[in-house]
């Protein structure tokens, strides 16, 4: 699995370089070599990048570039970037450049906007997720090229909600109520992460935050996290863990191996998880009493929520991490057409390496609208074991994850405030906040005036 949590840790760290002014801006002449490119992915999995290699071979044998590919882990890439950047040797094109990623190398004026907006105009606008190209852009500036995305999911056992009769878990309400009558008889009635120091319950509460229309900050970067939504937030999140969830900090593993066992009737989790309830892991595999008969049963019966309501929510609302290439300034001319090659005969392929967590933010082509859609429900996940999605969860749970892209949503990045954001992924004032709550040592006001005022003295910290 390509942690979601690993990912973010990593663009914290590249924001934080960038506070410290390490970035610079690359030479303004473009490179020389217009029959090479080098390209950096932030995929460094053995498997993963044998998969790029091959899909660049057949980019370099149709069009005669040759390309040096330069697999960063994602704990290397901010120094990496930041002394390439420092020499003047950026690479042309990176992948797999999470959203805080581009908003930092925006700001540090290492992008080159026109080439990207340039691929997307090429390839159709109209092909890609509305809500993408909205996340991957900037006062009417394409900063990335959105390529492929998850988001955040509530996991349930369906089985455990029709015995007793409860409706699917999408609001506060709901999720409240089931966890309340299921937290019986050695199963908790949600699990979820609340280790202070851990990025994966940052993502976590943003995501039933969002639900509730809690934002880090408004339109003018004001923080707004003492917002009665956000208090309502807190509140929420602390009681559940405080009084229906498992006991002591839980984490990535920890959550995963309780509703493994068959010890929590829900999970908030990412769909990297999906290949691992379906049994095609040997690393991870579903040790509930009925597993042993059916490696897959966890799988026959979860039930999957992407966007959640809230009280004070506007809309159902999803936490999501989009991924993007972005050819950088000063690249060479191949870059646009690399870029272009990745997301439209090299697609399916890239997105396929990893289906689980890789839902193609561009749907289809001018002349098929559901090309890629298509090509991602029949792509083989699994790593010791290899199946369609599809033949695992049913048509309806992946029509469900297809669309989950057109409701993510994230804190500060629409509002201009990805170095803010970036940096409290480094200190996880919120998580530590929201500790004190589910221990009862705080109430959730007063967790969210502490939060407030550290985001604040962080904030004044970037700017």
């Amino acid at each position: 699995m390509s942690s979601p949590s690993r990912r973010l840790l990593a663009t914290s760290l590249i924001l934080a370089l960038a506070g410290t002014g390490l970035l610079a801006c690359s030479d303004d002449q473009q490179k020389d070599d217009s029959s090479r490119l080098t390209v950096w992915s932030l995929e460094d999995v053995a498997d993963r990048v044998n998969a790029t290699k091959a899909i660049i071979a057949d980019y370099t044998a149709k069009t005669g570039v040759k390309v040096d590919l330069v697999t960063v882990n994602e704990d290397q890439f901010p120094s990496l970037i930041a002394s390439s950047a420092a020499a003047g040797d950026l690479p042309d094109v990176v992948g797999s450049l999470p959203l805080a990623g581009v908003r930092t190398l925006a700001g540090n004026e290492l992008l080159h906007p026109d080439a990207n907006a340039a691929i997307v105009d090429k390839l159709g606008r109209d092909t890609f997720s509305p809500r993408a190209l909205e996340l991957t852009a900037e006062d009417g500036k394409q900063l990335a090229v959105p390529s492929d995305g998850w988001g955040q999911l509530l996991i349930y056992r369906k089985d455990l909600f029709a015995a007793a009769g409860l409706p699917t878990p999408d609001t506060y309400e709901k999720i409240a109520a089931a966890a309340a009558k299921l937290n019986t008889g050695g199963v908790a009635g949600i699990t979820a992460a609340t280790a202070p120091g851990d990025v994966f319950t940052q993502q976590t509460f943003e995501h039933l935050a969002l639900a509730n229309n809690c934002q880090l900050t408004d339109d003018s970067g004001a923080v707004k996290l003492d917002s009665p939504e956000c208090v309502e937030a807190f509140r929420f999140y602390g009681e559940l863990m405080r009084d229906h969830s498992v006991k002591g900090a839980q984490d990535v593993d920890t959550t995963r191996a309780t509703y493994f066992a068959g010890k929590a009737a829900m999970l908030i989790w990412s769909p990297f998880i999906l290949d691992e309830l379906a049994g095609l892991r040997n690393d991870a595999k579903p040790t509930c009493p009925q597993c042993q008969r059916d490696p897959a049963f966890l799988a026959k019966n979860s039930g999957f929520v992407t966007a959640i309501k809230g009280p004070n929510g506007t809309e159902p609302a999803q936490y999501g991490e989009i991924s993007s290439w972005a050819v950088l300034d000063g690249a060479a001319d191949p870059a646009k057409s690399f870029v272009e090659y990745m997301l439209s005969d090299g697609y399916p392929r890239w997105f396929g390496m990893s289906p689980e967590g890789r839902f193609p933010v561009r749907k289809g082509t001018g002349d098929d609208k559901e090309k890629f859609l298509t090509a991602w429900n029949t792509s083989q996940a699994g790593v010791d074991t290899k199946q369609p999605l599809a033949q695992v969860y049913g048509e309806d749970v992946l029509a469900t994850l297809r669309r989950s892209p057109d409701t993510f949503q994230r804190w500060g990045l629409t509002q201009g405030q990805g170095k803010l954001v970036g940096a409290i992924l480094g200190e996880l004032p919120v998580p530590k906040a929201l500790a004190d709550v589910i221990a009862g040592k705080s109430d959730p006001a007063g967790a969210a005036r502490r939060a407030k005022k550290d985001v604040e003295a962080i904030k004044a910290g970037v700017n």
